[in-house]
């Protein structure tokens, strides 16, 4: 699966419409194969980004844990380390 799809759930502050749009994009793109739809294929793109952001914002609303939400901050610097080290680059 893709490496830039990043986890949604249990954050604080809660994902945003917006993360979950551009998630069901992310999908949508890499499952058709399609960084753009022609316009013969636009309202299809545009139907299943908006199915699958629907799915995910259920599934988001739906799941129970007992861990506490994850700081935005310190996952965005931990990919960084992770990149850091695969890449070989220093961390700023």
């Amino acid at each position: 699966m893709c490496r830039n799809i990043k986890i949604l759930y249990n954050f604080q502050p809660p994902t945003t419409e917006d993360e979950i749009h551009a998630a069901a994009v992310q999908y949508v793109r890499k499952v058709s194969g399609m960084q753009k739809p022609s316009k013969a294929n636009e309202a299809t793109f545009e139907h299943a980004v908006a199915a699958i952001a629907g799915v995910t914002q259920q599934l988001l609303d739906d799941l129970v844990t007992q861990a506490p939400p994850r700081d935005r901050d310190v996952e965005a610097q931990k990919r960084q380390a992770r990149s850091a080290e695969r890449f070989g680059r220093a961390v700023a």
